[in-house]
């Protein structure tokens, strides 16, 4: 009889502890998981509306001047300006990124012959891989107008689960007042619901 007490095996207690144990840890594996999938994904809408943002301020950058000859002892200022709102979002609606991801074309990012300053052209910005996002810029700049105080927004929405609450991901820019000829950028990307 002592010898066998020896060779017994677990209790059923013991099995259910274990059992538990293991349970609870693949619950937070899995969660873990899933929250670093949801992370990896929304890293495309900030990489994307920071190339945005920074697209700008290299087109405010890059001063435009006279392209006709000038006279002799004549002289011509240049100017600066922020890129117009773009005329279209890429893609042109939200069922395109519902739960799934959306290839765009590349005219999807252009504005037209001609058309120059406005849009996802002038910032040159593009994707050419598959997107989870719908992307969007706004700017209250005119053509011709002083850009002194003028804002932009690069926008990235998303519906990654498919469920149609959006997720937003905005960068706020703005040219400084008159004098100072700087584009200032929010320190960080303002995120609505981005796991959604």
């Amino acid at each position: 009889m002592r010898t066998f007490r020896k060779l017994r095996g677990f209790t059923l207690v013991e099995l259910m502890i274990v059992v538990a144990i293991i349970g609870v840890l693949a619950a937070l594996a899995i969660y873990g998981v899933t929250r670093y999938l949801r992370n990896a994904k929304t890293a495309e809408a900030r990489a994307g509306v920071g190339a945005i943002a920074k697209g700008n301020v290299s087109y405010y950058n890059n001063e435009a001047g006279v392209t006709s000859v000038l006279a002799p002892g004549t002289a011509a200022g240049f100017t600066q300006n922020i890129c117009l709102t773009a005329s279209k979002t890429v893609p042109i609606n939200a069922t395109f990124i519902k739960g799934k991801k959306y290839q765009s074309q590349d005219s999807e990012w252009k504005e037209g012959p001609g058309v120059l300053g406005k849009g996802f052209s002038c910032l040159r910005f593009s994707m050419d891989q598959p997107q989870y996002f719908l992307y969007n810029y706004t700017s209250n700049a005119a053509t011709g107008a002083n850009p002194a105080g003028k804002v932009f927004t690069a926008l990235a929405h998303g519906d990654l689960n498919g469920d149609t609450v959006t997720s937003t991901f905005s960068y706020l820019g703005k040219v400084g007042a008159a004098g100072d000829n700087r584009v200032l950028l929010a320190p960080s990307i303002q995120e609505g619901d981005p796991g959604e």
